[in-house]
């Protein structure tokens, strides 16, 4: 059953037993902190994840006792208190008398220890010991009123273990696969380059392995681990602890033996990672392309961190950590302009966020996070930091339940699929700078859409197969009109099935570079691309090509598509031919020929069953081909896109696709974003930004409440006033300062 939030909580995650002259906290210190929180209207800390090695200092000899004050002292101020279980961060004696249980990051190679999360999870020896500590804690402290939740673990899946005993058990669930050795050479094609068995013993390991359908599945296998991992955490605290208490573990969404949306369903409420480049890094618009990684770089790529947690339950989420100053190494020293600490908490909740934690509450003295600022600096004196954020916890005391069960708004959903990013990482479309294949192909594709929706002003919702699958296609077009589906490669046939019936039902399909190409193994498709669809879309391509510099793309008569000057196709080209392609009969001195067009397989070859040129190549070669196209399909439509569309082409598109946005703000200044939600009771909750040094104007279009007020042309410190603003007729000017914020509901 979903976690029911009945606020939005506020706080940091809080490491006592870290601080202190020579690490040894003292009572007042404590004390000092949490008035501190108080003050700045902290409701919640996470506490405990990463101290094994405290809580039991050598084998069976535990200290339970030290957190008491702490949740104590949090409970009396009201504070609620998430408690991490420490599995993630192996102590030292039990690496020193176990070693065997060290994972192993190729066969045969132990990680050295000395950071965290070098132990092979599934070793029984470590099992045993994980989940001893894990029930001496739950045990100890279930009972205390402050804990509301439990985190277990922490950003699971960071290694590819290559254990020995972790490849028996792969080899063990290929034979629950498949059955046998022939089915798996069928399947995989392991007549190619001699690889095939004749016994499961033949199986190589993954060390040196070049097979993409081996790759695929070793990718699929390892997450399915880490998974399989944190549910056996989360079964033996929800057998301990109280019922009203949830169980979660903080995402970390890069990792490579992850897949978020079905590990989160072994969760009670999804929570992650949400960091981000401050500074230039929110300006919007902004012309650069960063590539992510586990911190974004733009404005739109913190609301796609956003709307990516929504999606991995479909449901509100937690942020267990963002930043609270300059998250990184000692060369990394980008801590917030006036007014984004506001902005980007703001942003979380408005697309789904029922938590903001900050990692963390006090920079440390020591580790490897030394550099990673806290709320508090070394010093441990307030600061602007402090300030600023006490000033949005007295905004999100006052006005955070409004958003509580509130409902994002989408004009637009984006699919998202796991199996594709491995398989595009194993086999990348995409180039590096250096003309090397770029592993990063998968979230490049998708981002480029994403992000043309963001700037054109619309609201995105990232949806997963395994959760559109139950979902009647007709009642998804009706809930989700536009649905964007790039890069999604390994794709079953009744996926494609799903996305054409979607279509047929009313919605508009977008196709986007590599969709539908190859099946669940990664096994390119012999039917013509994009396969599954290429009959419903009216369009259809034999032929790609990389993009080494950007192409021009223009709108040709009749194209309904307003492209700017400035329109470009990047990275790749599909060579997109409108109309019904050759049947796979037809013979080479027929292709081009009317004969040809005849002789088809798709399911007509009447004049309509071509598809209209939306954009072509403005190119002396790829010019002979379209760059997107659309067609009228069943009471829908499909839209193939056959390149990674650039900022402006990838806006004008978006902008054709939803030309009303659902947010109904108009003549809005660039730098300015609206994202809207809706309440049960059917009214709606608005929040703007100006992610810009520029003040700006904006008019109301409806009459508002004002919740959280435009600060102007004031500085972001002092903290703004506890009393919400004025109410705003329709038609009304508002002045939004420079990194200024305004959350309002409909009258």
């Amino acid at each position: 059953m979903p976690v029911q939030h009945a606020r939005v909580r506020f706080g940091a995650a809080y490491y006592h037993e870290y601080h202190g002259p020579g690490a040894d906290p003292t009572p007042d210190d404590l004390e000092r902190d949490l008035d501190l929180m108080v003050a700045a209207g902290f409701s919640v800390i996470r506490v405990g994840e990463s101290v094994w090695s405290t809580w039991e200092p050598s084998d069976g000899v535990f200290d339970l006792d030290w957190l008491q004050p702490v949740l104590d002292g949090a409970h009396a101020r009201g504070i609620d208190v998430v408690l991490g279980t420490p599995t993630y961060a192996v102590p030292p004696w039990l690496v020193r008398r176990y070693p065997e249980i060290a994972g192993e990051n190729a066969t045969g190679r132990p990680m050295g220890w000395g950071a965290r999360q070098e132990a092979d999870f599934t070793h029984p020896v470590f099992r045993w010991y994980a989940e001893r500590v894990l029930r001496r804690i739950v045990e100890r402290y279930r009972d205390h009123p402050a804990v509301v939740g439990w985190q277990v673990d922490n950003e699971p899946g960071l290694h590819l273990l290559h254990n020995r005993g972790v490849f028996e058990r792969f080899v063990d669930h290929l034979k629950d696969t498949y059955g046998d050795v022939e089915t798996l050479n069928r399947e995989w094609g392991l007549v190619y380059w001699s690889h095939r068995l004749s016994t499961w013993a033949d199986l190589w390991t993954p060390d040196g392995n070049a097979q993409p359908q081996y790759d695929l599945a070793w990718r699929r296998f390892q997450a399915s681990l880490t998974t399989e991992m944190i549910d056996w955490q989360a079964r033996a605290v929800r057998a301990l602890a109280r019922p009203e208490q949830w169980v979660t573990t903080c995402i970390a969404y890069e990792r490579p033996a992850l897949e978020d949306a079905d590990l989160a369903s072994v969760l009670d409420v999804t929570s992650g990672n949400a960091y981000y480049t401050m500074q230039d890094g929110l300006a919007h618009p902004s012309s650069d392309v960063v590539p992510q990684s586990w911190t974004a770089t733009g404005t739109w790529a913190l609301f796609q961190v956003a709307d990516v947690m929504w999606s991995s339950r479909d449901e509100p989420f937690l942020v267990t950590e963002t930043d609270a100053q300059a998250i990184g190494g000692p060369s990394t020293n980008l801590p917030a302009y006036p007014g984004q600490w506001r902005q980007s908490a703001w942003a979380l909740v408005a697309r789904g966020a029922r938590m903001v934690e900050y990692w963390h509450w006090r920079t440390l003295h020591y580790g490897a996070e030394t550099y990673w600022g806290g709320v508090l600096p070394h010093s441990g004196v307030p600061g602007r930091a402090y300030r600023e954020i006490a000033g949005l916890g007295a905004e999100l005391a006052r006005a955070g339940d409004v958003l509580a069960d509130a409902t994002p708004d989408a004009d637009v959903a984006i699919w998202h699929a796991g199996s594709s990013r491995w398989a595009l990482a194993g086999q990348p479309p995409l180039q590096t700078a250096s003309g090397d294949g770029d592993p990063l192909s998968y979230p490049r594709i998708v981002a480029a859409f994403y992000r043309g929706a963001f700037d054109a002003g619309l609201q995105v919702r990232v949806v997963r197969p395994q959760h559109l699958a139950s979902e009647d296609p007709a009642a998804a077009a009706a809930r989700l009109p536009v649905l964007v589906a790039a890069a999604f490669y390994a794709a079953s046939d009744d996926e494609l099935d799903w996305l054409r019936r979607y279509a047929e039902a009313g919605g508009h399909l977008v196709v986007g570079p590599r969709t539908g190409y190859a099946d669940t193994e990664a096994r390119p498709r012999t039917t013509p691309q994009p396969g599954g669809l290429s009959d419903a879309a009216g369009a259809w391509y034999d032929e790609i090509a990389n993009l080494p510099a950007p192409v021009p793309v223009v709108a040709p008569d009749g194209s309904p598509l307003d492209l700017a000057d400035d329109a470009t196709a990047t990275a790749w080209a599909e060579s997109l031919t409108t109309g019904a392609p050759p049947a796979r009969s037809v013979l080479p001195s027929e292709i081009g020929t009317s004969r040809s067009r005849s002789r088809t397989d798709v399911t007509t070859s009447a004049p309509d069953a071509a598809a209209t040129v939306l954009a072509a190549y403005d190119h002396p070669h790829h010019g002979r081909w379209a760059a997107a196209t659309t067609r009228a399909y069943g009471d829908g439509r499909v839209t193939v896109v056959g390149t990674v569309p650039g900022p402006s082409f990838a806006r004008s598109l978006s902008r054709w696709l939803v030309p009303q946005p659902l947010a109904g703000w108009a003549d809005l200044p660039l730098s300015v974003t609206v994202h809207t939600s809706t309440r049960p009771d059917g009214s709606r909750v608005h929040v703007l930004h100006n992610w810009s040094w520029e003040p700006v104007d904006v008019v109301a279009p409806v009459d508002l409440d004002v919740l959280v007020t435009a600060r102007g042309d004031r500085p972001a410190d002092p903290p703004p006033a506890d009393a919400p603003g004025d109410p705003l007729d329709a038609g009304t000017t508002v002045h939004l300062g420079p990194w200024d914020v305004l959350v309002a509901t409909t009258r």
